[in-house]
C-alpha cells in the first residue's frame, strides 16, 4: 500500500491578505497626496502676510517712504528719526529692519521704538505682499526688497554703508544675511549684522518640523544663509533663545559656526544665547539682554550710542 505524498515543496506561501495590501496602497497614495499639496501649497505654509490697505503711522519722529524694486514692485515703509543725531545727514547711524514671516511693519513698533531710544534711526519696509504692497513674497522676490532697501538707504538718503545695521528676524534674518554677503562681496560692507532668532537654511529648519517629508527635494524657497553667511565680512551679533521651539538653538549655532574662521578668531562676531526667551518674545522677556548685547556691537562699531533715558 503506497504511502500519500508529501506536500509540494514547490507550494506557494500565502499572498499578502487584500486588507493589508489595500491599506498600504491607500497610506501611500495618502502619502503622495500630501507631498502633492506641500509642493503646490508650501509658500501658504512659509509666508503669512498681514494685509492691510493703509497703515497708520504710530506716534513719534515717524514718516512714511517708498522705494521701487528693480523689478518694479513699490515698496511702502516707515523711518524713524532719532532726536540723537549726527550734524551730517550721512552720517546717521540707521538700521534697515527686515521683518519674519509673518505680520507687517505695524508689529515691530516695539523693536523699532528701542533702536530709536538707542539713537539708530530705523527704515522698516514690508516685503512685497505685505502691508499696502502688491506682488507676492518668494526667496528671490525678498532678495529683491532687501536690494531696494540698501538702494534706498545708500543711493536716495546718502547714507555711507559704514553708518548701517543690517537686522533681520527668524526669516528676515536670512534676507539679512543674504543682502550683508552681497554687500560685502561688493565691498560696500555696512557697520554691522544682527540676526534674531533665525536659522541656518530653510531646509534644515523644515527637516526639524518635518522629518517625514522630503524636504530637501520639494523646498523651493530654501534661504541656505548657512551658505550666504561665509562672504558676511563685517561684524555680526545673533540673539537666540534657549527655549526657541521654531527655529531651535541649534540651528543657529550652525549659522554662526558658518561665518568666516578668520573674523571668528579676530572678535569680530558673538552668539548670545538668552535663557529666558522662546521665538516671539524675546523683547518681552530679554530686552535687558538684548540692550546689552546691541549696545556692545554698536560701541564696537560705531564707538558707542547714546541712549534716551
Amino acid at each position: 500500500m503506497s504511502s500519500p505524498a508529501p506536500p509540494s515543496a514547490s507550494r506557494k506561501s500565502p499572498s499578502i491578505p487584500k486588507r493589508i495590501r489595500s491599506l498600504v496602497i491607500s497610506g501611500t497614495l495618502f502619502y503622495l497626496l500630501v507631498l502633492l499639496m506641500i509642493t503646490l501649497l508650501q509658500r501658504k505654509l512659509i509666508y503669512h502676510p498681514g494685509r492691510v490697505p493703509e497703515l497708520e503711522l504710530p506716534g513719534g519722529e515717524v514718516r512714511e517712504v517708498q522705494t521701487t524694486t528693480r523689478d518694479g514692485i513699490v515698496l511702502n515703509g516707515w523711518h524713524w528719526s532719532s532726536s540723537m543725531h549726527a550734524t551730517q545727514a550721512t552720517d546717521r547711524r540707521t538700521v534697515l529692519f527686515f521683518t519674519g514671516n509673518a505680520g507687517n511693519r505695524s508689529h515691530r513698533v516695539p523693536i523699532c521704538r528701542l533702536l530709536n531710544a538707542m539713537g539708530c534711526d530705523v527704515l522698516i519696509f514690508d516685503y512685497r505682499g505685505y502691508g499696502e504692497n502688491t506682488g507676492a513674497p518668494s526667496e528671490e522676490g525678498l532678495a529683491n526688497d532687501a536690494q531696494a532697501v540698501w538702494d534706498y538707504a545708500t543711493q536716495q538718503a546718502k547714507l555711507r554703508p559704514e553708518t548701517l545695521l543690517i537686522y533681520g528676524e527668524s526669516l528676515g534674518g536670512a534676507v539679512a544675511t543674504r543682502l550683508a554677503a552681497e554687500v560685502c562681496a561688493a565691498e560696500t560692507p555696512p557697520g554691522g549684522l544682527v540676526l534674531r532668532s533665525t536659522f541656518s537654511s530653510m531646509v534644515d529648519t523644515a527637516s526639524y518640523h518635518y522629518p517625514w517629508l522630503p524636504v530637501n527635494w520639494l523646498l523651493v524657497d530654501r534661504f541656505p544663509s548657512v551658505t550666504h553667511i561665509a562672504n558676511v565680512s563685517c561684524p555680526c551679533l545673533m540673539l537666540h533663545g534657549t527655549r526657541d521651539r521654531i527655529v531651535p538653538l541649534k540651528l543657529g549655532r550652525r549659522l554662526f559656526a558658518a561665518l568666516p574662521p578668520q573674523s571668528q578668531s579676530r572678535g569680530d562676531h558673538r552668539f548670545v544665547e538668552l535663557p529666558s526667551a522662546g521665538h516671539n518674545d524675546v523683547l518681552a522677556t530679554s530686552e535687558p539682554e538684548v540692550r546689552g548685547a546691541l549696545n556692545d556691537l554698536m560701541e564696537s562699531i560705531w564707538g558707542g550710542v547714546q541712549q534716551r533715558r
